[in-house]
């Protein structure tokens, strides 16, 4: 016969307490109850769970053998009906971040933490994009929150939370034909007009028509949908780009990349990493925890930047 579900709970609980007594006040039960209901799962099951001969009853090796399982059983049960109070209570059938690429090896997971812990069940989805693919998928409702650097301008749609910041730095391979077209000792700066004849690499959404002027320097522009990419053009000396500072400083440090030289301005532009949301959809319980945790890591931090700071 199968194991009844139900009596689950109950045989644990006489099994934890050592006594039918112990479990009856464990559950607010009379003990006959407690020791009846044991009896009838032996007829059920036809096995003996329990040793009577004793002053208390001593689970039988059928019981200890059955516990281990009971236990999986009873913590699975647990998680279904948390699972069903959350999604009762609003909590999202998966929970989607979309981060730019270059962001990926950033701090990002730690706001995640406390919101598994708290619904285990929820199932977390995470999409790397360029950052107007990102930000896109987030207006359509295929993301609740993208990790992307600051915008060059607000949308009204949008909220916000500072995550923390990254400087970008434009970087070229030591390959590079104007790397060796130069003499040995320190490479002459760049300007911008040299720098526009140059072949460079943007990391760009897949929609042509998107790109961020901000970092758009040369007339011959490559594209690439992640950073990876970009960084082995790079690195071949096939192009120059921008990338983050925490993603190349190895590199640079072993002479592998280059921090260009720039006339009359320096070569590092920092900007803010924001998680950002939509004002035009409702907001689940575990991307309001999630938000709500960015927060309260701000505040601990001493940032007061908002979104209204950003107009």
């Amino acid at each position: 016969m199968p194991f009844p579900p139900e009596q689950v709970p109950l045989f644990l609980t006489v099994l934890d307490s050592g006594s039918f007594s112990a479990a009856a006040r464990r559950l607010r039960r009379v003990p006959s109850a407690v020791s009846m209901a044991m009896g009838q799962l032996e007829v059920e099951l036809g096995l003996q769970l329990f040793d009577r001969t004793g002053r208390e009853p001593r689970p039988t090796a059928a019981a200890l053998a059955l516990e281990p399982q009971a236990r999986l059983l009873a913590q699975q049960l647990q998680l279904l009906n948390q699972q069903a109070q959350a999604l009762h209570e609003g909590l999202e059938q998966r929970l989607t971040l979309a981060i730019a690429p270059e962001l990926l090896t950033t701090d990002w997971t730690q706001a995640l933490r406390p919101v598994v812990e708290q619904y285990p069940s929820l199932v977390v989805e995470v999409l790397a994009a360029p950052q107007d693919d990102a930000l896109n998928m987030l207006h359509t409702g295929r993301a609740q929150l993208a990790l992307v650097f600051e915008r060059p301008a607000m949308d009204a749609r949008e909220d916000f939370c500072e995550q923390g910041h990254e400087t970008l730095v434009a970087v070229m391979s030591p390959q590079h034909p104007w790397c060796a077209s130069q003499s040995e000792g320190a490479l002459p700066a760049l300007d911008m007009s040299q720098l526009a004849t140059m072949r460079q690499v943007l990391v760009a959404s897949r929609d042509l028509s998107l790109r961020d002027t901000r970092f758009v320097f040369s007339h011959k522009l490559w594209r690439a949908d992640n950073h990876a990419a970009a960084l082995a053009l790079i690195a071949s000396g096939l192009c120059w780009g921008w990338l983050p500072q925490s993603l190349v400083e190895a590199q640079i440090a072993r002479g592998e990349l280059l921090r260009i030289p720039f006339v009359n301005i320096s070569n590092g532009n920092t900007l803010f990493v924001d998680w950002v949301w939509s004002k035009e959809r409702t907001l689940g319980l575990a991307a309001s925890l999630f938000v709500q945790t960015l927060k309260d890591r701000r505040v601990q931090a001493g940032s007061t930047r908002s979104a209204a700071d950003a107009l």
